[in-house]
């Protein structure tokens, strides 16, 4: 089932319209089909046939090993009679206007909007995660919409969008829906970006990379037992995507959601840092970001802002040009500063951006180059 052009043309351009005006996060699915469970299963890519019956899912680390009947950890990836199905195709659970800035991406096309498209379920079962209710659910249990490939992309120009965020829950999962939404987005002009953990095999990244423009990866902490027990996870495959996103040439930028007695001690986040300065380079921008209590750890407080001060001050000592504070509003960490000069260049309070001080990618009072994607 497909959109219909004259309802793009009509009811959808006009809730679009408004959220971009009004400059908010909002949702644009008026129009849509679908409904509470709409699943459209696709053979996945991917996979491996194993004997009886059984398959190796090989999209992520996990390398599930799936019986007939039953599902991969994802719980959106089902084996068939022995052919391995995704149940994510072209049934989104959310279908939203953002702010670039919300992704969150500083130096990528700011004050542009981003349509932002998500499916539930995901690869890892992180303690802390704000968005728990897609991300642990199986696609029978969200609203979807219909939303097939061009129709997201005919979605996002009609909403004035420059990009197409793959986001909110995990992108991997929907592996097959996002790249064939990410080919013709740019066939017609229209930017792709990842929000992702990272932990995703070798192979389809690298094919993802053919079409992505820029990714901001969870780099939730720096330790292997951290992931284990905060994310069911493991650290080594996030390092190694980090890795091939720089060598392909994507536009890469870090969150670390810093965890009260997690993943705060300073000597961590020092080594952490240094990594990404000896394999990642100097500038790419890393967000520290404030945790809230969320889903699994609603008895631990906040993150002291003084706690996120600090790892900036660590990150910064060890040669990072671009680092953040999010999840604090007003802060002057939100901003971006120029590392030659240190006159700042992009004023950020919540989503109202001011880039007057970038002229040409450059600093205004310096004229140093400030590396991202302003155009």
């Amino acid at each position: 089932m497909r959109l219909q052009h004259s309802i793009l043309s009509g009811l959808l351009i006009v809730v679009a319209a408004a959220v971009v005006a009004a400059g908010t996060v909002g949702l644009v699915t008026s129009g849509l089909g679908g409904g509470e469970g709409y699943v459209d299963a696709r053979v996945a890519s991917y996979w491996e046939a194993l004997d009886n019956g059984y398959i190796r899912c090989e999209l992520c680390p996990r390398r599930c090993v799936v019986p007939p009947g039953e599902r991969g950890y994802c719980e959106v990836r089902e084996n068939r009679d022995g052919v391995y199905y995704t149940l994510t195709y072209g049934n989104p659970c959310a279908v939203h206007v953002d702010p670039i800035e919300k992704k969150p991406f500083y130096h990528f096309l700011p004050t542009t909007t981003a349509l932002s498209i998500a499916v539930a379920g995901c690869n890892l079962d992180c303690k802390f995660c704000q968005n728990w209710q897609i991300s642990q659910a199986r696609p029978e249990e969200t609203y979807n919409y219909v939303l097939a490939p061009d129709d997201a992309v005919d979605l996002a120009i009609a909403s004035g969008c420059r990009s197409i965020a793959y986001t909110y829950s995990e992108p991997t999962i929907f592996f097959e829906y996002m790249l064939d939404c990410a080919k013709t987005a740019h066939e017609r002009g229209i930017r792709n970006v990842y929000h992702s953990n990272g932990f995703i095999n070798e192979e389809p990244l690298r094919e993802l990379c053919r079409y992505l423009d820029a990714a901001n990866i969870d780099l939730k902490g720096y330790s292997d037992d951290y992931y284990r027990e905060m994310t069911g996870g493991s650290l080594a495959p996030v390092l190694r995507a980090l890795r091939i996103l720089i060598e392909e040439g994507v536009h890469l930028e870090l969150t670390t959601l810093v965890v009260p007695g997690g993943n705060d001690q300073p000597d961590t986040i020092r080594d952490m840092c240094r990594w990404i300065h000896a394999n990642l380079g100097d500038s790419v921008p890393l967000h520290f970001s404030r945790f809230h209590p969320q889903y699994r750890l609603l008895a631990l407080p906040p993150t002291p802002v003084e706690t996120l001060e600090e790892a900036r001050r660590i990150a910064l000592s060890e040669g990072l040009k671009y680092v953040y504070i999010g999840n604090v509003p007003g802060h002057e960490a939100n901003s971006t500063y120029c590392p030659n000069c240190g006159s700042r260049i992009i004023y950020r309070i919540g989503y109202r951006v001011d880039p007057a001080g970038l002229i040409d990618g450059r600093c205004a009072a310096c004229s140093t180059a400030v590396e991202g994607v302003w155009e």
